[in-house]
């Protein structure tokens, strides 16, 4: 029998496994990674520093070691070239592999900013260990970090950066942070927040060029005004992987579209995680993808189950000013109403019916989280 096969080993790939494990102890499987395999939290890459961790201390789990514990084929630094549905292979450098369903776990890429300048190419993204790893190289030598996006990855890295000692400037072409999850309030509340901490913003602006000087780069701005920093960090957003699965003939749009089974278009094959659009949503946040992984799982156990999404609040971690974000679906009416002063604010989304639709929660509102979750619509 060929095995299940899950390409990426990131929290999504490596969550269908562990829960595979507990129903099935037995059924053949392997995993590909372009990356070392070792399992971490992808989550806390933005508040490493304030946790005092290096990125070695990140990993919590070697790749043998998982190997090990999940009775798995793991094959690390191998990169997946192209996928044949029709045969039920998966082609890499030199080498090709049978599987008798296969799992597409294999994530997201930094949406990287078309800019001029002869520091272009030294722009940082954050998405594995190894960019990360990198990224605290470069922050040895370095006083000053620009952040281009000021949404939730961004945010947080601010907070994390300007609180172990660098000075950072945020760089955004909306009107406020986290413009796309929280209303204009509770934006103004983060940026009052983080600004008291030290962090600097600039917005309605972007980022056009970007030059070495001897001081380090200068970034020039859509109303051709400067700043000066030693660390560029990109962090506006993510592109779900889909290039393997458009040239195999898997449906694509946004993501790679799945039914609420997890399945594609193409017998066998499943996509979770960063790089499937679920019944037309991508949720690249972890209580989805754990979600995603337990269903995926029973279904290769031989019990079909399809994902459910309850409301799934997320987390931003930013101490300075904390928040839990639980935004409406984009179709549904209604308005926010909001309650509290400073940086602690509740706002609330009501449809015309006056039923609760979504939720901001900052400071200390944030402890009415659990009660406010119950009261919220399923995501699907």
């Amino acid at each position: 029998m060929q095995p299940i096969t899950i390409i990426g080993s990131g929290l999504a790939g490596y969550t269908v496994a562990k829960e595979l494990r507990k129903l099935n102890s037995e059924i053949p499987l392997r995993m590909i990674t372009a990356e070392e395999g070792h399992f971490y939290s992808k989550p806390m890459l933005s508040n490493a520093l304030a946790q005092k961790k290096t990125p070695e201390q990140l990993v919590t789990t070697s790749v043998a070691q998982m190997a090990e514990q999940l009775r798995a084929e793991i094959l690390p630094q191998t990169q997946v070239t192209a996928i044949l549905p029709h045969s039920h292979q998966i082609e890499a450098t030199n080498q090709t592999w049978s599987y008798s369903r296969l799992v597409l776990a294999w994530g997201a890429a930094p949406i990287r900013l078309p800019l001029a300048g002869t520091a272009a190419n030294k722009v940082l993204t954050i998405n594995h260990l190894a960019d990360y790893t990198h990224f605290r190289e470069a922050l040895a030598q370095a006083k000053r970090v620009a952040i281009l996006g000021a949404g939730l990855i961004g945010c947080e890295f601010a907070n994390d950066l300007q609180h172990a000692g660098w000075e950072v400037t945020v760089i955004d072409l909306a009107t406020q942070p986290l413009g796309r999850l929280v209303p204009k309030v509770v934006g103004e509340a983060l940026q009052q927040a983080l600004q008291q901490l030290g962090v600097s913003w600039v917005f309605g602006k972007t980022v056009t060029h970007i030059d070495e000087i001897d001081s380090g780069y200068r970034l020039t701005l859509s109303d051709q005004s400067t700043v000066v920093a030693e660390v560029v960090l990109s962090a506006i957003g993510l592109r779900p992987h889909t290039q393997l699965a458009t040239a195999a003939g898997l449906m694509v749009a946004r993501g790679i579209v799945v039914n609420r089974f997890l399945q594609t278009s193409a017998e066998d094959i499943y996509a979770l995680g960063d790089c499937a659009e679920v019944e037309g949503l991508v949720l690249p946040f972890v209580m989805p993808l754990m979600n995603a992984g337990r269903a995926l799982a029973k279904t290769l156990a031989g019990q079909p189950t399809a994902v459910d999404y309850p409301a799934m609040p997320v987390v931003v971690k930013t101490p300075a000013c904390p928040l839990v974000v639980s935004p409406p679906a984009i179709s549904l009416k209604g308005e926010w109403e909001w309650s509290g002063q400073g940086g602690d604010i509740r706002a609330l989304f009501y449809t015309p019916e006056r039923q609760l639709g979504g939720m901001v929660l900052s400071g200390n509102y944030v402890k009415e989280k659990q009660a406010l979750t119950k009261l919220l619509p399923p995501v699907l």
